[in-house]
């Protein structure tokens, strides 16, 4: 592979805005895997944002993509999976498999889709200095007429479309709006862009915590919500707290802390089989490897309000949730996911104009 630039390269990314600035170019934001594709010929590489290879992941992508690409290009864009309409980023993390024949396995049930949305060279020239509005133009030409799999994303100058398109497009499981400087040049790991994400608040129990990595401090916070059946669910965690805040935390918890951990809602979470029937902290994932995911258990009496993007498949938080305030005017049981909003659904065809492959 000989191009005029050469992996890895590490994406321009965005820092988090409360609102759409004016004046900018602006796309959806997808919820899937951001990949820079490097394809040279008959070459093609799916490099990370970590700048590992994500290539063998997908076989299904890098026929398609030496198919529809240019011959000798690399663009910038997201590896999504799609089904019935809405993205579905379970499906994708599944792809992150040890197994060649899991993953062939996988790609013929669950396809792959890429969505371009940045051009960084094409043929001899690199396009890293150029401003965004040129690239874009030049990457709208290259792609003209391009078919599913591989996507050419939305993009619109005009704030009000911008602001319909945060509204609307997260009943199809996009993740907010990215606004885009028009001079700007491609700047590698800057956070020269804007995003701004849906962010909605809910009453959780905590239930328990993790300790931090440096000592016996609080790292995280396990939070839970009660189902209909009046099962307290696992359903993400609280992590983002200074060093002096986690120290209090433990003083302020200790009351709670159980003695005996089988008399805790989630006391089966050590067996494997138990993950299967309910959502309980430390599930076997092949993201943690070794990682220690033992954890403190507390009596599931205190009640905090966290902020949250959106729900992955309704069952849990997709990010880290962000810690606000006790609420010690609610009781545990009043903490269900009933509270939760959920976003009126929106086809995702109805964004990339054909449908993507399904199983």
């Amino acid at each position: 592979m000989d191009l005029p630039v050469m992996p890895p390269v590490k994406p321009m990314l965005a820092k988090s805005v409360a609102a759409i600035p004016p004046g900018m170019r602006y796309e959806a934001k997808w919820d899937g895997f951001r990949a820079i594709v490097f394809r040279d010929g008959a070459e093609v590489e799916l490099g990370s944002r970590t700048g590992k290879p994500l290539t063998r992941y997908f076989p299904e992508l890098v026929v398609a993509l030496a198919e529809r690409l240019p011959e000798r290009c690399v663009v910038d864009g997201e590896i999504v999976i799609a089904r019935d309409g809405r993205l579905d980023f379970d499906a994708l993390t599944e792809r992150i498999h040890p197994a060649d024949s899991r993953v062939r396995t996988l790609a013929e049930r669950t396809p792959a889709s890429f969505v371009a949305f940045d051009l960084l060279a094409l043929a001899d020239a690199s396009l890293l200095d150029v401003a965004f509005t040129d690239r874009r133009a030049l990457l709208a030409r290259a792609l003209e007429g391009v078919t599913a799999p591989v996507h050419l994303a939305p993009a619109t100058s005009d704030l009000e479309v911008a602001r319909r398109w945060f509204e609307e497009y997260e009943g199809a499981g996009l993740d907010g709006v990215i606004a885009k400087p028009p001079g700007l040049g491609y700047l590698q790991n800057e956070r020269a862009m804007f995003k701004i994400k849906h962010e909605r608040t809910a009453d959780v129990v905590v239930a328990g915590y993790r300790l931090h990595k440096s000592g016996p401090v609080v790292g995280s916070l396990l939070l839970g919500l009660y189902d209909e059946r009046g099962t307290l669910q696992h359903v993400g965690v609280s992590a983002a707290f200074t060093m002096k805040r986690r120290a209090e935390l433990v003083e302020e918890l200790a009351p709670l802390r159980l003695a005996d951990a089988g008399a805790h809602p989630w006391a089966a979470w050590a067996r494997e089989e138990a993950h299967e029937s309910a959502r309980l902290p430390g599930a076997p994932s092949r993201w943690s490897g070794k990682k220690d995911l033992s954890w403190v258990p507390l009596r599931p009496d205190r009640v905090a309000e966290v902020a949250y993007d959106h729900m992955e498949n309704g069952a849990r938080f997709r990010h880290t949730a962000r810690f606000r305030r006790w609420r010690p005017d609610r009781t545990p049981e009043s903490c269900t996911y009933a509270q939760l909003e959920e976003p009126v659904r929106y086809d995702l065809t109805e964004i990339l104009g054909t449908p993507p492959p399904t199983a």
